[in-house]
Formats: C-alpha cells, sequence, structure tokens
C-alpha cells in the first residue's frame, strides 16, 4: 500500500507541474520514478528503462486531450503536422530500440543531459528569433527523426524541441505550441512501441507489467494527473511568468542529480 501511495503522490505532483508551468511528463515523472522504483527494491538494471517507458506510455493518453483542446481553438497546422509525422514516427522508434539495448548509466547520463537542455531553456526563455522557411520533405523528415529521437530517449512529447524549430521556422508562436501537442501522440505511440518490444524479450521486470511499462504506475498517472492538471492551471494564472521558470528549472536540476546519485 505504501508504494501505491507514493505513485499516487508522483501523479499528483506531475499533474501538478503539468498544468503550472505547461510541462510535465518524462522530465518531471522519470527521475521521481527511479528513486522511488529503487527503493521499492526492483531490479537496478531495469529501473531506469521502466521509469522512462511507464512515462512515456502516460503521454498517449495525455496529449490526446492537449491536442484536442489546440484543435479547438484552430492552433494546429495539420498540414505540417502530418509532413513531419513519418519522421517522428522512425525516430521515436528506432532511438526506443536502441535505448532498451544501452545499459542504465549511459542512459541515465544521456537523460540528465536532455534534462538540464531542457532546464537551462526554461530558466533563461531561450528561443530562437525566425530567421527561414519550413523546409521541404526531407528536412522535414530529418527534423522530425530527430525531435522523436531525442523525445524517445528523454520520455517527453517533444514540444521542447518542436516548438523552437517551428519558431525558427517562422511558423507563429500559437501555432507552433499547437502543432507541436498534435506530434506528441506519434512521438508517445512509436517510442512506446519500441520500447515494449524490447522489454518483453527481458527477464525479471515487476509484475504486472508489459514490457518495460509498470502498470500501476500508469493507471495512478493517468487518472490522476488529469485531476491535478486543472488545479496547477489555476494557480499559473496567480504567480509571476518568470519566477515560475526559475521555480520549476531548479526543480528539474535537483531530480536529475537526484537520479543519477540514487542510480549510483
Amino acid at each position: 500500500m505504501q508504494w501505491w501511495l507514493a505513485y499516487l503522490g508522483i501523479c499528483l505532483a506531475v499533474g501538478f507541474c503539468a498544468g503550472l508551468l505547461g510541462i510535465g511528463g518524462g522530465a518531471v515523472m522519470v527521475p521521481i520514478l527511479v528513486i522511488v522504483f529503487t527503493a521499492q527494491g526492483m531490479a537496478s538494471d531495469h529501473v531506469m528503462h521502466i521509469a522512462l517507458v511507464t512515462a512515456m506510455a502516460t503521454i498517449m493518453l495525455t496529449s490526446i486531450s492537449s491536442m484536442r483542446a489546440h484543435h479547438a481553438h484552430r492552433a494546429v497546422d495539420w498540414s505540417i503536422a502530418r509532413a513531419i509525422a513519418p519522421g517522428i514516427l522512425a525516430g521515436s522508434f528506432c532511438a526506443a530500440l536502441v535505448a532498451g539495448l544501452i545499459t542504465k548509466r549511459p542512459l541515465a547520463l544521456m537523460f540528465t543531459a536532455l534534462v538540464f537542455y531542457a532546464a537551462t531553456q526554461i530558466l533563461f526563455d531561450l528561443r530562437p528569433k525566425e530567421s527561414r522557411e519550413l523546409p521541404g520533405p526531407g528536412g522535414l523528415f530529418a527534423a522530425g527523426a530527430f525531435i522523436g529521437a531525442v523525445s524517445s530517449l528523454l520520455a517527453a512529447g517533444g514540444a521542447f524541441l518542436c516548438i523552437p524549430f517551428l519558431a525558427w521556422c517562422s511558423v507563429p508562436l500559437r501555432r507552433a505550441i499547437g502543432t507541436a501537442a498534435a506530434v506528441g501522440l506519434p512521438i508517445a505511440m512509436a517510442g512506446t512501441l519500441g520500447y515494449v518490444i524490447q522489454g518483453l524479450r527481458v527477464e525479471g521486470l515487476p509484475s504486472p507489467s508489459l514490457g518495460y511499462v509498470y502498470l500501476p504506475a500508469f493507471a495512478l498517472v493517468v487518472a490522476t494527473s488529469i485531476l491535478a492538471a486543472p488545479l496547477g492551471a489555476r494557480v499559473a494564472h496567480r504567480l509571476p511568468v518568470k519566477r515560475l521558470r526559475i521555480i520549476f528549472a531548479v526543480v528539474l536540476y535537483a531530480l536529475a542529480v537526484r537520479m543519477l546519485m540514487s542510480l549510483w
């Protein structure tokens, strides 16, 4: 029961952060899950992979609501989403297959480096200037493959890379955000499938699991984060944006470092 309560607390925190700061998923969830899974006594060789994939699987469901909300406001450029989706699918799936073969410590170091990048981007509000037009089909495929691969390793929806790329290509910010929300679903689907395929061949995973997806944590995240996100959103409208960025960036730095310490 104590572990179920711990998962419940994680889910509430992740949902609250998603509503408060517009970001959640792997950047927040994976480090906390690693710490809890380690304390629970799961096999240390699998902890990092289980945390990554469980977080990635939740994005399949949470991204749908985000995509529908942006579509309702006509903020999704579906022509861009369709053009970039093949690269997204290929990059996410292949990266998940490769990540399943990487041992926990190198994978943790890569994840931490990506979290530090995302935290620094948030802390300093780094946004590229509009400097070019969208590339052709080949360029969009390559960009999608890179965004999908990195997002799969980070167990993220891809917004932290997709939004800056689209803004750099002169897509208005509102449409860039909505389009990034739409491509979060194929990233999560392809990445989760790749990780599940790898996990089905691995012995010693906790029960009940589907590949690397730990089902109790997955179920609680989906159920409770939906309840906590509106609360975070209400709080967000009462706090200064700059202060929110600083708080969240510091939290991400701390979680990533604490995760590394628990794995070593």
